[in-house]
């Protein structure tokens, strides 16, 4: 749960974090080959740009903190910025006891840079700025509430909180010492051997605290960015040796198009595309992934920054003035590249060579898809959309199949036909049926709902179950799921068939119309 809710408070600003990081990256490669010095202007404000993220971090946390914690966010912010002022930096430098009114001691702590510390002071401040709200009345409220809440957030930060919180980062930097001293190559052997896996069901946002608070207290990442980059090298690799491989033309496609995706950093459409339902690519890009991250592990290869895991973060390993630690990255990952090559192949010649022949009639009539007339129900009222006007490639492209999309209107998911429930992801944002014809149906509610972990989604089935036409699947807070910030857009898409698709030319449907006819 701690780790769930600091990754949730981060998530906001990774983008930031990135653009600084790449920043931080560039200056390093322009040092090492002496493009410029450090004792330039041109350092010290290219360094000023890509520090500044890093170093008022606080305020940016705070703020989302307060988002999360639904309470003011301007105020967490100002409270944060009372941590980080340039005044507290001067007199922790001075070396000298620093005391409010000659009791109250604010210990010697600089927090620009830390997590820990301001994540504490806004779980406090939250209760407290309620409670102002509560018993100062309305009339002075927007002039007192605040005012008290300084004084008291102030003192709290300085005194108790943030020593507190710097306390509990100094454990964990200790922690991540021992661990960089006496098993360094155990983190990235295992994220990149089980991280992949652990995306599947939703789990793997859990671990990114990990990152980000070394990368605060360290100033590098050894533990998490390692292994989670080597993890999606393996599964994009894994998917694009399938591709390549595959006479399927269909494979062929989401395969070389997903693999590319995962190189680059995004590993879903590879996963959910080929990797998982296939099962030995997940496998074959695990024993990949995993030979990498040994590699990196021993080595202590670290990161400088935090971003994208793919191959375009080779540059955020450039730091502290060396080039090692990126030689060390492309090592691992072309070791990760061998490995998962030579694994998917060996699997592929087993798994494949009955199963993966040419796209023939004959294989759609094993489908009993050809001549079966399976009419499709729409599984939810709403606005028919055109899978092209999908804000989202894996879908507008048809990587996984044809079929329309429905902006939804009501917050119940029904079944289109009779059949069987044959996929319910952990996260319950898409569901797979097969008809008793055997056509294959997803339904994807929502688009990247991935990451809500299964909020907002009530099933109503299980896995396996027998399912009729009407039956009701998945209640959705729709409103909520975009309150989120997040498309509720759902695809309809059939997973086994191209051919002799009718579409319903409505521009609206209630569940039960007829979506699509076979």
């Amino acid at each position: 749960m701690v780790a769930d809710f600091i990754s949730s408070v981060f998530s906001p600003i990774i983008p930031a974090l990135a653009g600084a990081g790449m920043v931080k990256a560039l200056l390093a490669v322009l040092i090492t080959f002496k493009v410029i010095s450090q004792t330039s202007q041109s350092y010290i404000i290219l360094n000023m740009i890509g520090d500044g993220t890093f170093s008022f971090l606080p305020i940016l946390l705070a703020f989302t903190t307060a988002q999360k914690l639904k309470t003011n966010p301007f105020l967490a912010a100002a409270v944060a910025a009372i941590m980080v002022h340039p005044t507290r930096a001067t007199l922790v430098d001075a070396g000298k006891p620093i005391y409010l009114f000659n009791v109250i001691p604010l210990y010697a702590v600089k927090y620009t840079g830390t997590v820990i510390p301001i994540i504490l002071v806004i779980l406090l401040q939250v209760p407290i700025e309620r409670f102002l709200n509560r018993v100062i009345p309305q009339a002075v409220r927007i002039v007192f509430a605040p005012m008290l809440l300084f004084i008291i957030m102030g003192i709290l930060s300085l005194s108790i909180v943030g020593p507190l919180g710097d306390f509990v980062g100094s454990s964990l930097t200790q922690i991540f010492t021992w661990l960089g001293t006496n098993a360094s190559w155990a983190p990235p052997f295992i994220l990149g051997g089980f991280y992949s896996i652990l995306v599947v069901f939703g789990l793997h946002h859990s671990l990114a605290p990990i990152g980000f608070i070394q990368l605060s207290q360290m100033g590098y990442d050894s533990l998490f960015g390692p292994g989670v980059l080597l993890a999606n090298i393996g599964q994009g690799t894994s998917a694009f040796i399938v591709g390549l491989l595959s006479k399927n033309s269909k494979t062929k496609q989401i395969g070389t198009s997903t693999g590319i995706t995962a190189l680059m950093g995004v590993s879903e459409p590879a996963m959910y595309g080929i990797n998982f339902p296939k099962k030995y690519p997940l496998i074959a890009g695990a024993i990949g992934g995993a030979c990498g991250g040994l590699l990196a592990g021993i080595t202590s290869t670290r990161r400088f920054a935090t971003g994208s895991s793919g191959l375009p973060a080779v540059m955020m390993y450039i730091g502290d003035n060396t080039m090692i630690y990126f030689y060390q990255i492309i090592a691992s990952i072309l070791i990760t590249m061998t490995v998962t090559s030579i694994a998917t192949v060996i699997l592929f010649k087993k798994f494949e060579t009955n199963n993966d022949s040419k796209e023939s009639p004959s294989q759609f009539k094993n489908l009993h898809i050809s001549g079966t007339n399976d009419e499709i129900a729409a599984p939810v009222a709403g606005k028919v959309v055109a899978l092209s006007a999908v804000n989202d490639d894996v879908f507008s492209n048809k990587l996984l199949g044809d079929g329309i999309a429905i902006e939804p209107t009501d917050d119940h998911i029904h079944a289109p036909f009779d059949g069987k429930v044959t996929a319910l992801f952990p996260t319950n944002h898409a569901i797979g049926l097969t008809s008793n014809n055997g056509t294959e149906l997803l339904i994807h509610i929502g688009i990247n709902t991935v990451e809500l972990k299964g909020k907002y989604y009530s099933p109503q089935i299980q896995l396996g179950n027998t399912v009729t036409k009407g039956q009701l699947l998945m209640q959705v807070d729709f409103k909520a799921i975009k309150q989120a910030g997040y498309d509720i857009i759902t695809p309809i898409i059939l997973t086994n068939t191209k051919s002799n698709i009718q579409k319903n030319n409505q521009s609206e449907v209630v569940s039960g119309d007829v979506l699509l006819t076979l």
